[in-house]
């Protein structure tokens, strides 16, 4: 059953414009306990407005699934493995999402594809939240508060939300933090780790597969243009299971911008402004479906707005 028709919408209402649905499956869902949400969120025969809802509304009374010092990890299987696009894909890209203004030079730093080994490791379900940043602040008296909370102020109506607009060496101040506090290895994933474990051993081009689905994450093709909870958007998981890992808030990892091995040289106008630049992969709710591919590589530009950065744990074993 459609959002449309369980909540009673008009026929021409679209997940282009989920506010609506959202408000009415709050309606029908608020009053229920921790485990009849949790439920909700979890299934797949739930509609996505419900999800997004149960999941507000497990932000507002404690969300059990984020637990700063024990989060969720999930093993992902090492070896030599591939990364990156190969050269003669660069075309095919390029018309697949005409219209929406790619340039080839950022394509071409996905080029070209090659083989890497890699050691097992783990790496978080879902994204580091609002909630277990707060802590962090708390914990340390960090300086650097998200310009995404408005007016400096915690937002616990999004503690479950993915927490965004951090620097890079927010994000590695908070793992160095976590390490510290708990005796585990964590830390940032490497740009091979990310991309093997979003695109997986048949190297999709988006988490779940190799075709963009708007109902799978949370691009600026859903409508949401806000971040969403976390482990929302069931069926977009990776073929590790791993939430979030397209759409919702962009991720960095721990290593900056540099040309793959054998590939061409590629000007890029962060480096050559800015100098090197901390990676981030995976798209965001403000940004199209291109960034959320798998092998995209970008960098924050910081005269533009509509940039959503956060992170996601690994942990070396």
């Amino acid at each position: 059953m459609t959002d449309q028709e369980r909540l009673g919408l008009p026929n021409h209402y679209r997940v282009g414009r989920l506010d609506a649905s959202v408000g009415k499956a709050y309606q029908l869902l608020y009053g229920l306990s921790k485990s009849a949400l949790l439920d909700v969120l979890r299934v797949p025969t739930s509609t996505l407005s419900e999800r997004i809802a149960c999941g507000n509304l497990l932000a507002l009374v404690g969300d059990p699934r984020i637990e700063t010092f024990n989060p969720k990890m999930v093993r992902i299987s090492g070896g030599e493995v591939k990364i990156g696009l190969p050269k003669d894909s660069v075309d095919h890209v390029l018309q697949r999402f005409d219209g929406l203004g790619l340039n080839r030079i950022w394509i071409d730093k996905e080029c070209p594809q090659h083989t890497v080994q890699l050691a097992p490791y783990m790496l978080a379900l879902y994204p580091l939240t609002n909630a277990e940043y707060q802590t962090f602040l708390l914990a340390t008296g960090y300086q650097e508060i998200p310009t995404s909370w408005d007016f400096r102020r915690y937002p616990l109506e999004r503690s479950n939300h993915p927490v965004y607009t951090l620097t890079p060496e927010a994000a590695d101040a908070y793992v160095s933090w976590l390490a510290t506090s708990t005796g585990r290895a964590f830390r940032l994933p490497t740009e091979a780790e990310w991309e093997w474990a979003a695109a997986g051993p048949l190297m999709h081009e988006f988490p779940w597969g190799p075709d963009f689905d708007a109902n799978l994450c949370n691009t600026a093709e859903t409508g949401l243009f806000s971040s969403s909870p976390v482990g929302a958007f069931v069926g977009g998981e990776s073929a590790f299971g791993l939430s979030d890992m397209a759409g919702n808030v962009e991720e960095y990892v721990s290593d900056p911008y540099q040309a793959y091995p054998g590939g061409a040289f590629v000007a890029d106008h962060l480096v050559d402004i800015h100098g090197s630049y901390r990676v981030a992969r995976g798209g965001s709710f403000a940004r199209f479906r291109d960034l959320a591919r798998t092998r995209r590589r970008h960098g924050h530009n910081p005269q533009s707005p509509t940039y959503a950065m956060g992170l996601r744990l690994a942990e070396s074993i």
